[in-house]
């Protein structure tokens, strides 16, 4: 029996997912553009020469501008629609189309002002209980191509859990199943605060054991942080977690850790951002979550000196000795 799936949104994610899902032939794949500009472009060239260049969209998936027809009888809407954005897009969406028997977000960030997460500003605007989420390290320029991929499904509800797994699992894509939502978006969010700060670290040429460095303690305060909103300290040292944070570090395709690199080399954070053809989400996500992390009396030194870089124009070298002239502390966590 067919499935059939609305991808909601057309950026290089959204499109990467439009291509594995109609991979599977038993799946009937639309694809959603929310502008009608650029709908019109990838209906034309069946192609973002700007975002995936060399990647064409197969025929087999059918390109709309029209929420209702991407969405009418569809059984699952996955949504790949960046945070900043994701609300007021839904708030359309919910205007124009039926209710959702099912929703999986592949969105990483945090909502600035609510702390609100994708999945639950989706259940929140759609009115929908049933919302999973699938993360882990995943560009879309490989999966694209079809590169081998492993990420987590994850959901308070096994069985939806299950289904996403079954839905996305090719033999190029390995999904694993996750009853912890709350753990895995918040490593999704969170490990692009890390990517910014080795970004910077980069930059800076700070050499290996530096990022190293970076990488492993700020692996410490994504856990903190997740453990004391409730989430599996576990899910940290996951493909959500650990996984994911290697990629968006080292990766030449990761948007925030290019946003730091710039950075350190001097660049003001209005050019580089100005310049971005994507959403760097980590930038969103720093301030976020060091509203949250102030609130709730946490210490994420690496957090904090990403924000005041971010938002406070802290120079990147000055943050360098105030994170090494931290007071001594054991390593093993929560310290």
């Amino acid at each position: 029996m067919a499935t059939t799936l609305a991808v909601l949104g057309d950026g290089a994610w959204g499109i990467a997912t439009a291509i594995l899902l109609a991979s599977k032939s038993e799946h009937r794949v639309r694809l959603w553009s929310a502008l009608p500009e650029v709908g019109a472009e990838l209906q034309r060239t069946r192609e973002n020469a700007r975002l995936l260049p060399g990647v064409r969209i197969p025929e087999q998936i059918h390109l709309t501008t029209d929420a209702a027809e991407a969405t009418r009888d569809a059984d699952l809407w996955v949504s790949v629609i960046p945070t900043v954005y994701l609300r007021a897009t839904l708030q359309r969406l919910a205007n124009e189309a039926p209710r959702p028997p099912a929703v999986v977000s592949l969105t990483k960030g945090i909502e600035i002002g609510t702390f609100a997460r994708p999945s639950e500003i989706i259940s929140q605007v759609l009115q929908v209980s049933r919302v999973a989420v699938l993360s882990g390290p995943s560009h879309a320029e490989e999966v694209s191509r079809g590169l081998p991929t492993s990420v987590v499904a994850a959901s308070d509800d096994e069985s939806l859990a299950k289904m996403i797994q079954y839905l996305f699992t090719t033999e190029r894509f390995r999904v694993y199943s996750n009853l912890d939502p709350l753990g895995v978006e918040l490593a999704g969010a969170l490990k692009n605060v890390i990517a910014v700060a080795t970004g910077i670290c980069d930059g800076l040429n700070l050499g290996d054991n530096a990022r190293a460095a970076l990488m492993t303690r700020g692996l410490v305060e994504m856990t903190r942080f997740g453990v004391a909103l409730g989430a599996d300290a576990s899910t940290f040292a996951g493909l959500a977690g650990l996984g994911d944070l290697i990629t968006t570090c080292v990766s030449q395709h990761g948007r925030n850790r290019m946003v730091g690199y710039r950075l350190g080399k001097g660049e003001p954070m209005a050019d580089i951002l100005a310049s971005m053809s994507q959403v760097a989400e980590g930038v969103t996500t720093t301030k976020a979550a060091y509203e949250r992390a102030q609130m709730m009396g946490l210490d994420l030194p690496i957090l904090t000196e990403t924000y005041r870089v971010l938002y406070e124009g802290k120079s990147p070298a000055d943050a360098v000795p105030t994170l090494m002239g931290r007071s001594p502390k054991g390593e093993r966590w929560p310290t």
